[in-house]
């Protein structure tokens, strides 16, 4: 008699799957939440199950072997030079391939060999030089150091250190010095860090470039100078670029050498404390561009063969480089390279006062291929199995486990054009735990638009869709253009709408030409409609606030090293007799109106109308009711709007006001009455007059303000 048969291969799978998520939700706390928030990733529990399991084995593992993620993430005050209480120093390194580590500069005339380091366990090195007999300063602040390395080849190094606090470039010389950096009176902060603002307002800067003058400008500067037009701006936030100290300027900061030091070029980091502690005063939250999905491939003034082999910081091979950056790529699993950049973060919020962090290039930490190639459709494979590079999503678990410890308000953001789910879901649920990501498909709907469609062709539906299109409960950071625009080679969107105009009819005493009407009017409400529908917070980059009439183009051999257009020019929006005055003042008032409204941090938008033909989109948002008419030629008299509250409403924000460089053809002292007329899916509608090319915000004056 043949044996019975055994269930369905699919009713057994059906059963190990239900197994596996059962284990999965045991294992990570509050994965029934996520799985709750978005049922498609259920199939995916194990994945999450393994990266909270191996999160949490880390930091573990860092708990018992070095007295837990406290004490790991102050490398810095061990590695590096210290001076001691008596008066002598203290040096440690990390070169595990190295066969001998000294330290030379000015305090020993440059002799090489004097100062020998002690080798230790896990190829760390340590070396302690006694006092003087005077208990005079034995490496004095502002003396040149280096690390001499002696390789296992036998070759002689001269090295900087990773820990080093400040270095410097002189003259003409290629390549930075080490100075030791322990100055007698450091700068003590004044003020506490401002409240972790409910809707972010990041405005978007580079010191070096903050200044109208053809030259770096300085941390000074931009303290005494920027700082008040962020704040008169209306930003809550500022999100510094270029701080990490970077050999090649033109790189925009993104390659960096010397992870500790804050960048020389600009000032001295007490210069920077200065700037940071006067934001605070202002009430503006500081963000650091941290960097640490990649490293600069200079070995004199960088990371790169540090103790002489390519695998001490980095993946060993071709795992090692990424092909597109000519950069290297950290070994996230490795213990040291793992305490080096936690203690890098850590430094930030503690030396510095920084409230958190936008980290750069994470879509190339998440996965072995870094995105090269790849155009992400969505599908969650994507997102999980071999491609996926868990070492470094581990790391980044850690690093907001690390900053959220230690500073609950803290800030991070990803930069991750890949959608990943889970990325800004708390650790808990198994996610990476950013608080937010840059919604960058919106900058490149834009541009697509301004290329390659007429303003007629606009898909309104398209416009809605991109800039509501994030996942439930993962907040997003909108903008309209990226930083990458502003660069020689691309254009912003007042470069698209105006382009060569912009240098011959801003005047206000000159009449209004097609393209620069055209220009003014969209401008503001692309950037309108992004602020309001985008996300949950909302980034500018400096200057594009107000339509910067010159791309950015860093001092580089194909423009004879000129800093002439590494600037930008404020002092335009100073003239009362140029236009650039209209576009700063509404991005003004479009904030402070945020300020008083808090659209950002309000539930997403209710979208009543996307109407193709008319070129209408309405939406309501914080008790406000948003309209755009982005048609270039027709204006509606007593066009239906729906509206979900009834009351009596009046204009709030009217981008054709004369103030913005409109045409003044809306009256503000109309009240529009809502009418118990349902309209587009709303209870109340009512009857409003918008113009061609023009945004209106009204309030529902029947509601506390």
């Amino acid at each position: 008699m043949a044996a019975p048969a055994g269930p369905p291969a699919e009713a057994a799978g059906t059963e190990r799957s239900e197994e596996a998520l059962a284990a999965a939700l045991a294992d990570v706390p509050e994965l029934a939440r996520l799985l709750e928030t978005d049922p498609y990733l259920k199939p995916y529990a194990p994945d999450f199950q393994r990266r909270y399991k191996r999160f949490n084995q880390t930091l573990s593992s860092i708990g018992e072997n070095e007295g837990g993620i406290d004490r790991f993430s102050r490398g810095y005050e061990s590695f590096g030079v210290h001076r001691c209480a008596d008066g002598g120093l203290y040096c440690k390194e990390w070169a595990p391939g190295a066969e001998g580590v000294f330290l030379t500069g000015d305090f020993n005339d440059w002799n090489p060999f004097s100062h020998p380091y002690k080798k230790l366990d896990f190829g760390k090195w340590e070396l302690y030089i006694p006092p003087k007999q005077n208990r005079s300063v034995l490496v004095p602040h502002g003396s040149k150091l280096k690390l001499v390395i002696r390789s296992k080849s036998g070759e002689i190094l001269y090295r900087i250190s990773p820990w080093a606090k400040y270095v410097t470039r002189e003259g003409s010389n290629v390549n930075y010095d080490w100075i030791h950096w322990d100055p007698e009176y450091s700068y003590k902060f004044k003020h506490s860090k401002p409240k972790k603002p409910k809707g972010l307002r990041i405005y978007e800067s580079h010191v070096g470039i903050s200044s109208y003058e053809g030259k770096i400008a300085s941390y000074k500067h931009f303290t005494c100078n920027v700082l008040p037009r962020i704040k008169d701006l209306g930003y809550n936030c500022i999100q510094l670029m270029a701080i990490m100290e970077h050999a090649y300027y033109a790189s925009f900061g993104y390659q960096i050498t010397s992870f500790f030091a804050a960048s020389s070029r600009y000032g001295t980091p007490e210069e920077l404390k200065e700037l940071v502690d006067t934001a605070h005063s202002m009430g503006i939250t500081v963000l650091l561009d941290v960097v640490h999905s990649h490293a600069s491939k200079n070995s004199e003034d960088g990371l790169n063969m540090f103790d002489g082999t390519e695998s001490c910081y980095f993946h060993y091979g071709p795992r090692g480089t990424h092909i597109l950056w000519d950069s290297r790529l950290f070994a996230y699993a490795s213990w040291e390279v793992l305490r080096f950049l936690l203690s890098n973060i850590r430094w930030w919020l503690e030396e510095y006062g920084f409230d958190g962090f936008r980290f750069d290039g994470v879509t190339s930490m998440l996965y072995h291929h870094h995105g090269i190639g790849e155009n992400f459709s969505g599908d969650y494979h994507e997102y999980f199995g071999l491609q996926v590079d868990e070492d470094a999503l581990i790391y980044i678990m850690l690093a907001n486990h690390l900053v959220h410890t230690l500073y609950p308000d803290s800030i991070t953001i990803a930069e991750d054009v890949s959608g990943m789910p889970a990325l800004c879901s708390p650790i808990s649920q198994g996610g990476g735990g950013f608080d937010y990501r840059l919604a960058m498909a919106i900058p490149d709907k834009w541009i697509q638009l301004l290329k390659e469609y007429k303003d007629e062709d606009w898909n309104m539906g398209n416009i809605v869709y991109t800039l509501t299109n994030r996942r439930y409960l993962e907040k997003c950071i909108a903008y309209a253009e990226s930083h990458d625009q502003a660069l020689v080679g691309d254009k912003t969107l007042a470069f698209w709408l105006m382009d060569a105009e912009m240098y011959t009819n801003m005047s206000v005493l000159t009449p209004f030409t097609p393209v620069i009407d055209r220009g003014i009017q969209l401008h503001k409400m692309i950037r309108l409609i992004t602020h309001a529908l985008g996300g949950e917070g909302y980034l500018n980059f400096m200057g594009n606030e107000f339509g910067h009439p010159e791309w950015l183009d860093f001092p580089r051999k194909g423009n004879n090293e000129s800093y002439h257009y590494a600037r930008r020019q404020f002092h335009l929006t100073d003239d009362d007799l140029l236009r650039y005055k209209f576009l700063n003042n509404f991005d003004r008032d479009m904030n402070k109106l945020e300020e008083r409204y808090g659209w950002l941090s309000a539930p997403q938008a209710h979208v009543s109308e996307k109407h193709e033909d008319n070129k209408i989109i309405a939406f309501e948002r914080a008790s406000l009711l948003f309209i755009f008419n982005f048609h270039p030629s027709k204006s509606y008299t007593d066009y239906r709007v729906g509206t979900t509250l009834p009351g009596k409403y009046k204009i709030v924000l009217d981008s054709d006001a004369a103030e913005y460089g409109g045409h003044k053809r809306l009256d503000h002292n109309t009240e529009f009455f809502s009418e118990p007329f349902e309209h587009n899916n709303c209870p109340c509608s009512l009857l409003v007059y918008i113009p061609n090319r023009v945004a209106l915000i009204l309030r529902n004056v029947d509601l506390p303000n």
